[in-house]
């Protein structure tokens, strides 16, 4: 099984197969399977925003619980940041 964290705890505004308006963040992306894969890994219709995102034990930590919790506060902190500078 696969751990999918990525797929689910950040938001994503570009378009996505089966998700034209992006997702929200702690959206399950339709694109994951039952296992936590992605369907679109290796082809030309993954987002470029997905493609970039590259597994790292920093962020990943060493389980799917560690992940998501680490990619849903880096979603809260650029939120913020985000909000901030837009101002």
């Amino acid at each position: 099984m696969g751990c999918g964290a990525c797929c689910i705890a950040p938001s994503i505004s570009s378009p996505i197969p089966g998700m034209p308006n992006g997702k929200a963040a702690g959206e399950r992306c339709i694109n994951l399977d039952a296992r936590n894969l992605c369907t679109l890994f290796g082809r030309a219709e993954r987002p470029a925003v997905c493609s970039a995102f590259l597994a790292d034990a920093q962020v990943c930590g060493n389980d799917r619980t560690e992940a998501l919790r680490t990619l849903d506060w880096l979603e809260q902190a650029t939120r913020v940041a985000v909000s901030r500078f837009s101002q």
